[in-house]
């Protein structure tokens, strides 16, 4: 038998379905407001070590620039989000290019928040050491010491107590120091980088976001062709029964057994109405597969009434295992076909269970002739049909063995004991 095999989605297309994922908002602002809030604990730290007596007036500022931060980090975001369908190199492009305007508008926000805070801190060193600091109108950085004591004595005539000299130096020359956007543009780049950094951090959680999805997809179309892959075999499983009982059913009728053809009748509709019940695909109770062959066996033996006897062993513990719905139809109409309708003394078939080491062991026996010649292919289509879907509903993780015994067949099944669906 041609056994159906497993499909899965082609890669490209569960990649473009994927395309449309996203990183969840939480982790989105998660990242961005760690990410900020580990900038603002480096600075503090920098300016504790620094020793700065200003750090409530520092405080607060570094908070004001940090929550804009978070905003223009946000609405960074907000611009990826618009590229999440594109290739990676046009995000990390858009990256490049989106950021830059951020990084400034921090940068200037920064600026304007400690420019009255800078020339304090300026103000403060000078007057620790001595000496003063100030603009001339050029705009001339100038720093004012004491006139040396040396100058002084050279001096006593024009020494004023009340007014005492001093020495003037030009510490930063206004047309030297460059264009005033310079300093913009050097606080521009620290932020830049950052912004940079986090872009980078959420095209990789994109990225994986977008990896999971189409494994879930892929996993969600192995699961629907699995499920379809045993939906084929076990209806496979049906028209041959259905077949085989409408033949024994026209010759019942054709050689006069009115009643045995009605009880057969009965017992199929039984059968069918027990075996259609539940979805094809669904697994079932061991009791109720086992009772669903005994109906089986009930209808086989208005067939053979004196040379067909059964045997079913289900212990207490084992009627809520859960098995793959008629697995052992084929196995038991074998044991029909080839043990009993090939002998005319009475033939045993015995269907038992039992529990080894938290599997399910589950045999289908008889006392016929074994595996009668030219009916290895018959023999085997029923035999591959239940390998086959034990292997579409368990994977490789069953054991499968079939031969003949001392005294007869056995087929036996080790699957997974599980005893919810």
């Amino acid at each position: 038998m041609n056994s159906v095999k497993s499909l899965s989605a082609p890669a490209g297309r569960a990649s473009a379905r994927n395309a449309s994922v996203g990183v969840p908002f939480s982790t989105v602002m998660f990242s961005i407001v760690a990410l900020w809030l580990v900038y603002f604990l480096l600075i503090s730290a920098r300016g504790s070590m620094l020793g700065l007596d200003i750090q409530p007036d520092l405080m607060w500022r570094r908070v004001i620039v940090c929550v804009f931060a978070v905003i223009v980090t946000t609405a960074l975001w907000f611009i990826l989000r618009l590229f999440e369908q594109r290739k990676r190199w046009v995000l990390f492009a858009v990256a490049l290019v989106a950021a830059l305007p951020g990084a400034l508008a921090i940068a200037q926000v920064n600026q304007v928040l400690f420019a009255s805070l800078n020339e304090r801190m300026e103000q403060a060193y000078a007057e620790e050491r001595g000496f003063t600091l100030r603009r001339d109108e050029s705009g001339n950085l100038l720093a004012e010491i004491a006139a040396p004591q040396e100058w002084q004595l050279k001096n006593t005539q024009d020494f004023d107590p009340d007014n005492p000299p001093v020495v003037t130096f030009v510490l930063q020359d206004a047309e030297d120091s460059g264009p005033k956007w310079y300093p913009l543009i050097d606080a521009a780049l620290s932020r830049y980088y950052i912004l940079l950094t986090w872009a980078a951090l959420y095209i990789a959680f994109l990225a994986i976001a977008q990896a999971r999805e189409a494994e879930r997809r892929e996993q969600k179309f192995r699961s629907a062709a699995k499920a379809a892959e045993i939906r084929s075999l076990r209806y496979q499983v049906n028209p041959h029964f259905l077949f085989n009982t409408l033949n024994s059913l026209s010759a019942l009728v054709m050689t006069g057994k009115a009643d045995r053809a009605e009880r057969m009748i009965q017992s199929i509709s039984r059968f069918y109405r027990h075996s259609l019940a539940d979805q094809v695909t669904n697994d079932v109770p061991l009791e109720e597969e086992f009772e669903l062959q005994k109906l089986y066996l009930d209808i086989e033996a208005v067939r053979f009434p004196d040379r067909l006897t059964c045997n079913f062993d289900l212990p207490d513990d084992l009627k809520d295992a859960r098995v793959p719905g008629m697995i052992l139809q084929p196995l038991v109409e074998n044991s029909v076909k080839y043990a009993v309708s090939s002998l005319t003394r009475k033939v045993t078939i015995s269907v038992t269970a039992r529990e080894e080491f938290d599997r399910l062991v589950i045999a289908v026996s008889d006392d016929g002739p074994g595996v009668p010649e030219g009916a290895a292919h018959g023999f085997g289509i029923g035999l591959a049909n239940v390998r086959d879907r034990l292997e579409a509903r368990f994977g490789p993780d069953i054991g499968f063995s079939s031969a003949p015994t001392p005294g007869g067949y056995t087929t036996e099944i080790r699957i997974p004991l599980t005893r919810h669906g």
